[in-house]
């Protein structure tokens, strides 16, 4: 299998292990043919993002444990399906985003200009 790439052509780094994120569940934002959504946008959250997704029908900031999610609050990294972080960037409320940890299939629906605007520097693993 090839190591996945992210959207400045070089290995895809990991995103967030605490809280575990990714289609996968692995830390990675990395996709497959079952990810529908394409969760290969990795993002710091914000108040205003989340907000503004719980406004859209999807909540990430309410705990489910019924399924592992602990709920995020504003500085924890995610993996954003890409359609939505395009979304909330036309509505001025985009999360900054990790391009190191962004997977190149981003660049299927957003251009490496509009994200390199709301890049941000990874933080140190955890």
């Amino acid at each position: 299998m090839a190591t996945a790439k992210n959207v400045l052509g070089t290995e895809l780094k990991s995103c967030c292990y605490d809280p575990l994120t990714g289609f996968y569940r692995d830390g990675f934002c990395q996709t497959g043919p079952t990810d529908y959504g394409t969760h290969v946008v990795c993002a710091r959250m914000t108040e205003a993002f989340l907000a503004y997704t719980k406004g859209r029908g999807n909540d990430l900031s309410t705990p489910l444990p019924v399924y592992n999610f602990p709920g995020l609050k504003p500085g924890d990294q995610w993996c954003l399906c890409v359609s939505r972080w395009r979304e909330a960037m036309l509505a001025g409320v985009a999360p900054p985003v990790i391009l190191e940890a962004t997977h190149e299939r981003a660049l299927d629906v957003v251009t490496i200009a509009d994200l390199k605007k709301y890049s941000i520097l990874p933080r140190a693993a955890n």
